[in-house]
């Protein structure tokens, strides 16, 4: 595994937006395939020590993931991820939230639009993802030191998923 990787957290209070762009040593097919296979999702996408769980995933424009955070002690953390535009291995443009179980997403805070954009040179792929926040109040809780390493360590997480793949 590469510590040498990019890895950038910007953040832009005017526009209440999260920008992260990462790097991967693995090919833009693979890394897709990463992002959006429940299975493979399940495998690394959480901050250690925690996991996911997928309860659903159509990944479909107009389809959706609706999944958990589980934390070391079984409590689960739903969201829901719905996708809005998919342009296969280019980029996805989704709205994320908190929700139930059942998969409502909770009212009480307006959703995230967030777009990925994958790109590939010379065998190693980009993720560049921006995150806009429909609340003040929730762009406050997540453009913090705390959230940027959370996010690194899940994107760790992909470093070793991807590293295991390719042996």
């Amino acid at each position: 595994m590469n510590s040498n990787l990019l890895f950038d957290f910007s953040v832009n209070k005017k526009n209440k937006t999260i920008h992260i762009k990462r790097e991967f040593n693995a090919n833009a097919k693979l890394v897709w395939q990463a992002w959006t296979t429940a299975q493979m999702l399940d495998q690394w996408c959480a901050p250690n020590p925690y996991r996911t769980e997928t309860k659903t995933m159509d990944f479909r424009e107009g389809g959706f993931w609706h999944y958990a955070i589980v934390s070391p002690e079984g409590n689960k953390h739903w969201s829901r991820y719905d996708y809005k535009k998919i342009e296969p291995q280019k980029s996805i443009t989704e709205l994320r939230a908190f929700s139930d179980e059942s998969g409502t997403v909770n009212p009480d805070f307006p959703r995230t639009k967030c777009t990925l954009v994958f790109s590939e040179t010379d065998g190693k792929t980009i993720v560049t993802m921006t995150e806009k926040y429909g609340s003040s109040e929730m762009f406050e809780k997540m453009a913090t030191i705390s959230h940027k390493k959370g996010f690194s360590s899940h994107l760790k997480n992909l470093d070793k998923f991807l590293s295991s793949l390719k042996k």
